[in-house]
């Protein structure tokens, strides 16, 4: 349903954190007016988010666990955002779709990367409703969490410090979550497992785990 993975180096978080220092921040609402449940602020300067999207999108290229977990198709530029005292997203679903200049994209995982010590702030979790389940992420940093953009899902309210973040939308190769998780696991125990199996019956666990990809994925 979710994944935590290690995603930046400490070098990584630093310029992310040097960019977002350097830089103007104005309302979160400036991309959606009429969001009355949002109250935090987001990047807005076209050069610092240019390279601060170029510095994620390539942690994330590089992420082995990223790509097994995701099947990512297409990945939303990321863009800095963050929460002072008294800020907070409430509860609300990520939209289905998301316009990226020429294009759009399905929001099939929705992923937060966190860039702020969890000590230099109160408040600020990630609160994700999944049926009667609460769960809680706040992250050291560097860290990242994915999960179905499917899901209700809030910000808490700050009351201390600064929480400065990363977010991002990603468009699966596997619209369906459940093959999605299915074939992670499959991938898993085939990764895990597969050096100790016959040769013969591990390259047919190879052709299952292909053709379910071949044909579940609407993209390749």
């Amino acid at each position: 349903m979710y994944r935590i993975l290690p995603l930046l180096t400490p070098t990584e978080v630093a310029e992310c954190r040097k960019i977002a220092a350097a830089s103007q921040f104005v309302d979160g609402r400036i991309t959606n007016p009429h969001n009355k449940a949002k109250n935090n602020q987001q990047l807005h300067d076209q050069q610092a988010s240019q390279r601060s999207s170029q510095l994620l999108l390539q942690a994330f290229q590089r992420s082995e666990e990223f790509r097994e977990f995701a099947f990512p198709a297409v990945i939303a530029p990321p863009l800095l955002t963050k929460y002072g005292p008294g800020m907070h997203y409430g509860a609300h679903a990520d939209a289905a779709f998301l316009n990226l200049g020429t294009h759009r994209i399905r929001s099939d995982i929705s992923c937060t990367i966190f860039l702020s010590d969890p000590k230099d702030y109160d408040g600020g979790a990630l609160h994700v409703r999944y049926g009667d389940a609460d769960l809680r992420f706040k992250l050291n940093p560097g860290e990242a969490i994915l999960y179905p953009s499917d899901t209700f899902h809030e910000v808490e309210k700050v009351t201390r410090g600064e929480r400065l973040v990363a977010i991002t939308f990603i468009q699966s190769q596997l619209k369906n979550p459940f093959e999605r998780s299915l074939l992670f696991e499959l991938n898993e125990v085939a990764a895990l497992e597969g050096l100790k199996m016959d040769q013969e019956n591990f390259s047919r666990l190879q052709l299952v785990q292909a053709n379910l990809l071949r044909y579940w994925a609407d993209k390749p």
